[in-house]
């Protein structure tokens, strides 16, 4: 499949942060008391790589950590994985900056195809009040990641007054139909939306001030 210029091309954190080395030995790291303390069946070690990629813990129901991460992104275990991961005894964390990843991303196709295409790095989050998981944009280039609708009339000529839509996370959720958890696909091409802009994935994480649940 060959790139075309307007393709939105979503990529999983998990190889983002492998390319750049966002890979963790639990052999090189020392648990403290209270990551062993609030582990419970899970490897302290583990535990501890999740406090220190930790903001703020949200929620702690151990040994599960609902924590804001340093990006702003309130998820489980920070975004600490140990699925898919290149060796046994690693945890893979998430990109430093996944905005920076999903530009560099985003150059270096352009250099290799000639195309402009938008770049979404995508992951799995839980959310409050729904069961399962789905993909968000936690990085983002190239186009618009919300589409506001404010000011615009419905069919009934009201006046919208709230509506955004969080498009890059539809995308990220879409993509995610195709590449799946287990199957080993790293990326995919959403094709024929007209979203070019220059918004970012932490356009997404709610303000504070706004946040009623903190």
């Amino acid at each position: 499949v060959e790139l075309e210029d307007g393709d939105v091309v979503v990529v999983a954190q998990k190889v983002v942060s492998k390319a750049e080395g966002r890979v963790v030995a639990l052999e090189d790291v020392a648990p403290s008391r209270f990551a062993e303390g609030i582990s419970g069946d899970r490897d302290p070690r583990h535990t501890q790589v999740i406090l220190s990629e930790t903001a703020r813990i949200v929620r702690l129901r151990p040994p599960l950590l609902i924590a804001e991460t340093r990006h702003g992104f309130v998820c489980a275990s920070a975004g600490v994985d140990a699925s898919n991961v290149p060796a046994a005894g690693t945890v893979v964390l998430l990109p430093k900056d996944p905005d920076a990843s999903a530009e560099r991303i985003r150059g270096r196709l352009r250099e290799l195809t000639g195309r402009s295409v938008a770049v979404l790095v995508s992951d799995s989050f839980g959310r409050a009040w729904r069961e399962g998981t789905t993909d968000v944009a936690i990085g983002a280039a190239g186009l618009r990641v919300v589409l506001d609708l404010r000011g615009r009339r419905d069919s009934a000529g009201y006046e919208l007054q709230a509506t955004t839509i969080a498009v890059a996370d539809e995308i990220a959720g879409a993509a995610e139909l195709v590449m799946g958890k287990t199957d080993g696909v790293p990326a995919a091409i959403v094709r024929g939306l007209d979203l070019a802009g220059s918004g970012t994935g932490s356009d997404l994480v709610m303000p504070p001030d706004r946040d009623l649940f903190r």
